[in-house]
């Protein structure tokens, strides 16, 4: 019986590697199949990652401790009579199917691995000759257009470390047989490398004396890094907007008890939100894309990742997928469902991705206002402000008066690069109007 190879499956978008951190399984203990046998952490969330099928646990290819990519193999699994067999590359049950399969057997021995090489007929190896990886996307586009391993070596890497992308390869098919005047298309170059100047780096700090150095957490280092990505990929704006939502807060007030009470859940404004964002989304849908290159991607779906803060400080964006399909008692459900498994350390990776659009509380904690970041490869977030009592000129038809009235800024930030001023404030400005336009009698 041939072994079959795990793979570090995909676990959301954004994604590209995980930490092992626990074995649950050592070599030669038997496995059934979807039986977890390792647990592994991302920067969002921990996981485990399930056997393919039954067998016996033959090889682990990684250490406890070990930071591996997506993709990359993890573990064998054989029958109990195939663990010293030699290894055959087998899909698992969540990763790429496209992998080289290894030399046959000579004479009972198993043959050295040979160096990559790939027809047009056959997958496109993991690794090539020069030791470059080449995500499963980038494979299957390599297979799929009949690019060989030495037409990938020759493509010129933007991602780290050289690695070639999705988009490198996708600039490079138009230019297939050009003469090599004529190379592929980049995106925009860095203004600093354009004119040959190095990009402008941080200023050395020196600790003083008595000062605590305090060594950042993964999860901190990759919002970090995820958030100067950020701001150096989306030339940030943000509009703001102050909203009168006293009939919302008389709204909630007056149902909160019965709503509880009926369906089991807390009634927070979040749902609510969310709720006027979609129906703005829904009007202005050109807010709802991405961007790849010049590419702008009308996304279909409304999926809305809501900001919360974990006990540890930190942040994770739970996404509640198809919003526009849920009604208030569906999206408090699902707001309460994945801010208590967030807090709780439960969430699945698949419901840290994919979001379409995010917003964020900051009113949670005081703050009026913010200007939040966006979350890439989305090209707006708004932040909700804390609802306060303030004197306003409130107008009626005998004249002007002054009363005291429930307000709250919205700030909504956007790419500049697809999100005009123009849009970015009307959007920001319509999501306003709905609360502002809450009845005091709506229904639930």
């Amino acid at each position: 019986m041939s072994q079959i190879e795990i793979l570090l499956p995909k676990m959301g978008e954004s994604v590209a590697e995980a930490t092992i951190t626990k074995w649950l399984k050592k070599p030669g203990d038997a496995v059934a199949a979807d039986e977890p046998i390792v647990e592994i952490a991302t920067d969002k969330v921990d996981s485990e990652v399930p056997a393919p099928e039954a067998g016996v646990l033959s090889e682990q290819l990684v250490k406890e401790g070990d930071v591996v990519k997506v993709g990359q193999p993890i573990a064998r699994i054989g029958g109990a009579a195939a663990t010293n067999a030699p290894s055959a590359s087998a899909p698992s049950a969540a990763a790429a199917p496209a992998r080289s399969a290894p030399a046959p057997a000579s004479n009972g021995h198993a043959q050295a691995p040979a160096k990559a090489v790939v027809t047009n007929d056959g997958p496109v190896a993991r690794t090539g000759p020069s030791g470059k990886f080449y995500s499963p996307l980038v494979r299957n586009i390599a297979q799929s257009e009949g690019v060989s391993m030495a037409e990938l070596e020759s493509i010129m890497g933007t991602g780290e470390g050289g690695r070639v992308t999705k988009r490198d390869i996708l600039g490079y098919l138009p230019q297939r047989g050009a003469p090599s005047s004529q190379p592929a298309p980049r995106s925009p170059q860095p203004v600093a490398e354009a004119l040959g100047r190095p990009e402008p780096q941080a200023p050395a700090v020196m600790p003083s004396q008595g000062d605590e150095l305090i060594e950042m957490d993964r999860m901190r280092r990759l919002i970090a890094d995820h958030m100067v990505m950020s701001k150096r990929t989306s030339p940030h704006v943000t509009s703001f907007v102050e909203a009168d939502v006293t009939n919302l807060v008389l709204w909630r007030e007056k149902v909160k008890k019965a709503f509880e009470q009926r369906e089991g859940e807390k009634l927070t404004f979040t749902p609510v939100f969310i709720m006027a964002i979609v129906q703005a989304i829904k009007e202005m849908p050109m807010v709802n894309v991405q961007v790849d290159g010049y590419t702008i991607i009308k996304k279909r779906d409304i999926n809305i990742g809501m900001a919360a803060a974990l006990p540890s400080g930190n942040l994770i964006v739970p996404v509640i997928k198809n919003a526009d399909q849920l009604n208030l008692v569906g999206l408090a459900k699902k707001v309460n469902d994945l801010a208590n498994r967030a807090r709780a350390g439960k969430l699945q990776p698949d419901e840290i991705s994919g979001g379409t659009y995010t917003v964020t509380n900051v009113g949670t904690f005081g703050n009026v206002l913010g200007t939040p970041v966006i979350n890439q490869p989305q090209v707006a977030i708004m932040a909700t402000g804390a609802i306060r009592k303030k004197p306003a000129v409130i107008e009626t038809p005998t004249g002007d008066m002054i009363g005291i009235r429930h307000q709250m800024f919205l700030s909504h930030s956007y790419d500049h690069r697809v999100v005009d001023g123009a849009l970015g404030g009307r959007f920001v400005r319509r999501v306003a109007d709905i609360l502002e336009g809450w009845s005091v009698d709506q229904a639930w």
